[in-house]
């Protein structure tokens, strides 16, 4: 195995003396360091070029835990961190770093990364409600975590925020968009049916009121098939008595609050007298 493997399978960064340990002198690293194969963010650590995350916790003496953690173990997310959200025993003043608390809980088996029990946590605590949403879903979702799991860790007054953000977590969700677009629709007072079996459209996402069908589609509704896809879906849906509105990524996440106005102002549409509902619907 040459030093690239090893630091590869060891999340990107290696201390010099784990790299010692595995059997790769000082000349061997030092020649990767000269090739750039290898770069050296800190005095004693070594990372290949691409990743700064797992050599940014090891240069700081800690482990990665929150939003930095995310990718570590594939849960969904909203925005990038703005700085290294870790652990670490003995947290001093650092630029671009965010310290959280000690882990309560078994630890990654071998990178510089809390469990993902604290992760959960430590994001429930600091990051805005959606964004710690979003995490917390797709950890359940992947029947990586229980609710009732964090919800026990969560009692007391001081957790309220966490446990307010745990009440949101569905039995399921496919995306991040159904995650959001549902909180956004349960908030604005909607009576709503998620994952409905229709026949002769098959699943949709959202079934609200018992008379509009909502979809969210991610990135690979624009496929050529998909989008064909899609528009026999919505046709099919109309015929079965359906209205149907379909929003996006920018629709969900940056644009809720005209998504939500929107399925009011067909609702109301919908509501009006029979002779007049579809005339007002498409005027």
């Amino acid at each position: 195995m040459d030093i690239c493997d090893y630091l590869a399978r060891h999340g990107g960064a290696a201390r010099s003396l784990d790299l010692r340990k595995a059997g790769f002198t000082r000349t061997r690293v030092g020649q990767a360091l000269e090739l750039g194969l290898v770069v050296r963010p800190t005095r004693g650590v070594y990372a290949l070029p691409r990743d700064g995350r797992i050599a940014g916790a090891l240069a700081a003496g800690g482990r990665l835990t929150g939003l930095s953690a995310a990718p570590i173990y594939q849960l969904w997310t909203l925005n990038n961190p703005s700085g290294l959200h870790l652990s670490r025993s003995h947290p001093t003043r650092t630029p671009g770093v965010v310290d959280h608390g000690r882990p309560k809980h078994p630890r990654h088996a071998w990178l510089p990364v809390l469990g993902l029990a604290d992760v959960l946590l430590h994001a429930l605590h600091c990051l805005p409600e959606l964004d710690a949403l979003v995490m917390v879903q797709s950890a359940v979702g992947s029947g990586g975590i229980s609710p009732d799991f964090l919800y026990a860790r969560c009692q007391g007054r001081r957790n309220g925020r966490a446990t307010s953000v745990l009440d949101l977590v569905i039995p399921r969700a496919d995306s991040v968009l159904e995650v959001l677009a549902n909180v956004h629709f349960a908030r604005a007072g909607l009576r709503v049916r998620r994952h409905v079996y229709i026949a002769g459209v098959g699943e949709v996402d959202f079934l609200v009121e018992e008379c509009l069908v909502v979809e969210t589609d991610g990135a690979t509704h624009f496929e050529p098939k998909s989008i064909k896809r899609d528009q026999r879906r919505n046709n099919q849906s109309i015929i079965g008595g359906y209205l149907v509105l379909r929003y996006y990524y920018e629709d969900v996440i940056h644009r809720p609050e005209a998504m939500v106005a929107e399925v009011h102002a067909v609702l109301r549409t919908w509501r009006r007298p029979a002779n007049t509902r579809l005339g007002g619907l498409f005027a």
